[in-house]
């Protein structure tokens, strides 16, 4: 990828990496916020990886559900670990994608000469998301906090009414289509024909992955040990949401989510809402080596792209990465293992559709040729945000860290990333060894 004003002969290392835990929403983590979460996984990387903080020039993150009172999350960060007030920091947001632009904002800093060592990720947590109310309540604050007595700060109030007062959670639907991911992926569903059967084959495939990876101990070295506050009584070791007792029979029971009377989206084949965070420690090679790091795998390219969120949502993967491949001159033929983000069964399986149909690509791509079938047996190896959770901001990481952890493993190889996102947005990161 040639760009101006890059260093040449840099390149981008993944070093190291670390996350927390997932847990679904309201449990586990219910009492911590997502800086919480992404302070507490950014002091336990500095420390295993033995870096001074002193050597860290930028913390790039991002929360998807922000905290109206901590909205650069990065820098809270970098206050709470205790790290140089001279560490540079900015919050980044795209979605489900956000990670993915925070390690494509990091490795394009080190590209251009501007840092040699970034921490990137993200941090999201459902359980403490920030709750606003009816404009009428807010008017009525500010005129009260504006009056002069007590008297005029009273009739500020006396207009509102008791279902004013209704509090508002964040709107997990798309601003401008007005669709939630949900009907989303149930729009897909219907459109591509994907079957309610297919889906829960695909979610109970990723459950028996997520739980057969913790057995043979491959998110060990990823995953840190989180106690929980106040009282610390309690550690998270693993991730709350692999079913080992997951069937299919049991799928087969679970009522439509969001279409009641026809739809095949279920909470099964979908992922959770979940809180948790993951980073990852980005190093000009050089770098890495005078301070002693063995890359665990390079950057090579990445791509993002936007399509109209009221037709398919959800289709991302298919418009980003082709994109993603021609920058790094691949073709999907080319890559080892994928990790595609399963923000919903019926995404992953019209995304597959997608990647081999050569009609599809003429279509929607303007390309002759498909962007290439993908072999199942690659495709997410253990799992995937169905099994493993979804915390927003910080699946990118999650699943940079672990494909970089597999090119270490084989000591060769290249993996292809991806994601969807709402708005319409995907993003694609390919990594080599």
């Amino acid at each position: 990828m040639a760009h101006p004003g890059i260093v040449y002969g840099r390149r981008v290392a993944i070093v190291g990496g670390l996350r927390t835990p997932f847990m679904k929403a309201g449990s586990k983590y219910r009492d911590l916020s997502a800086l919480d979460l992404g302070a507490a996984v950014t002091n336990e990387l500095l420390n295993r990886a033995s870096i001074d903080a002193d050597e860290v020039d930028q913390l790039i993150a991002g929360a998807v559900v922000a905290d109206v009172g901590a909205p650069n999350i990065a820098r809270e960060i970098v206050m709470r670990c205790n790290m140089p007030a001279s560490v540079d920091a900015y919050s980044v947001s795209r979605a489900c994608a956000t990670s993915t632009q925070a390690i494509v904002s990091g490795a394009q800093a080190i590209l251009y000469g501007d840092a040699d060592v970034v921490i990137a990720g993200g941090s999201d947590s459902l359980s403490r998301p920030p709750i606003t109310y009816d404009d009428k309540v807010i008017d009525a604050l500010m005129a009260a906090n504006a009056a002069k007595d007590l008297p005029s700060k009273v009739k500020a109030f006396t207009r509102l009414r008791p279902g004013d007062l209704a509090p508002r959670p964040p709107a997990l639907a798309d601003l401008s289509s007005g669709l939630t991911m949900g009907a989303a992926a149930e729009k897909m569903a219907r459109e591509n024909g994907i079957s309610r059967e297919d889906q829960d084959q695909y979610a109970y495939d990723s459950h028996m992955k997520a739980v057969a990876a913790w057995e043979k101990g491959v998110f060990d070295e990823e995953v840190m040990t989180l106690p929980i506050p106040p009282r610390f009584n309690e550690t998270m070791t693993r991730d709350g949401i692999p079913r080992a007792d997951s069937t299919l029979e049991k799928l087969s029971t679970l009522r439509p989510a969001f279409d009641k009377k026809y739809g095949t989206v279920t909470a099964g084949n979908s992922s959770p809402l979940t809180d948790g965070a993951a980073m990852v420690l980005l190093m000009e090679e050089e770098k890495a080596r005078n301070l002693g790091f063995q890359p665990k795998a390079y950057i090579r390219s990445w791509a993002f792209a936007g399509l109209d969120p009221a037709w398919q949502m959800l289709m991302g993967p298919s418009f980003a990465t082709p994109a993603a491949l021609q920058k790094g001159e691949l073709t999907l033929a080319d890559i080892d293992v994928v990790d595609m983000h399963e923000a919903f069964a019926a995404q992953m399986l019209s995304n597959i559709q997608a990647f081999k149909s050569a009609e599809w690509a003429k279509e929607y791509l303007g390309q002759d040729e498909a962007i290439g079938e993908i072999n199942l047996d690659q495709l997410n190896l253990y799992g995937g945000s169905i099994s493993l959770g979804h915390p927003f901001a910080a699946t990118g990481a999650r699943q940079a860290l672990t494909m970089a952890n597999e090119l270490q493993r084989r000591d060769k190889g290249i993996a292809l990333i991806t994601q969807c996102a709402a708005g319409g947005l995907g993003a694609a990161l390919v990594l080599e060894r």
